[in-house]
């Protein structure tokens, strides 16, 4: 299980994207403490002991059994000149058989966003699960107000597919959400997404 883990890298031009690892904790949760107001508004309520290092080191075995699994790929975005922790991007629920699919979750750090690193980690991801594990449809969510995830999913050659009503629970409300998908051979457009 841990040889798996430690194998899983994607390199690209400015990015590492790996796994978490147990000493990821401090980098982790700093950087998420400093973008807390930038990343509530987007995402689940944080639980009480969201950061701390118990939490972590659940979401570290998770991680391990999710890539063992096959059920996800949680990767954590490092920036390659200074191995600088800059946000996650988790491939989950991936389903098999005739579906062959999986939902692409992200975040990143506030200091950050729009620098354009977030689409360089999607590609690679996209990329990889197309090309590597066999995936026909990578879905995405996001609220329809967040204009800078649409623009992102948009030009990750993502295509804006519906709505879907209370979707999720996002900052303590179930919240409706815009659907994207990128399609391994998308007649809509562009086919097999690459780097």
């Amino acid at each position: 299980m841990l040889g798996l883990r430690r194998k899983l890298k994607l390199e690209t031009e400015r990015l590492t994207l790996r796994p978490p690892v147990h000493g990821d904790y401090a980098a982790w949760s700093s950087l998420r403490e400093q973008s807390r107001h930038f990343l509530t508004p987007w995402e689940p309520s944080w639980s009480a002991d969201h950061l701390s290092r118990r939490a972590f080191t659940n979401r570290v075995y998770w991680a391990s059994r999710a890539i063992s699994g096959g059920t996800a790929l949680p990767l954590f975005l490092f920036r390659r000149e200074d191995d600088t922790l800059l946000g996650a991007i988790t491939l989950d629920n991936i389903r098999r058989g005739p579906a062959q699919a999986g939902t692409l979750g992200y975040w990143i750090g506030d200091p950050y966003a729009r620098h354009g690193y977030m689409r360089e980690a999607i590609s690679a991801v996209v990329h990889h699960s197309f090309e590597k594990l066999g995936l026909s449809r990578i879905e995405a969510a996001c609220l329809p107000e967040n204009v800078a995830s649409r623009g992102l999913l948009e030009a990750s050659h993502f295509k804006y597919e519906g709505v879907a009503q209370s979707y999720l629970q996002i900052n303590g409300r179930w919240r409706t959400h815009v659907l994207y998908a990128s399609l391994r051979m998308d007649r809509r457009g562009k086919s097999n997404a690459g780097l």
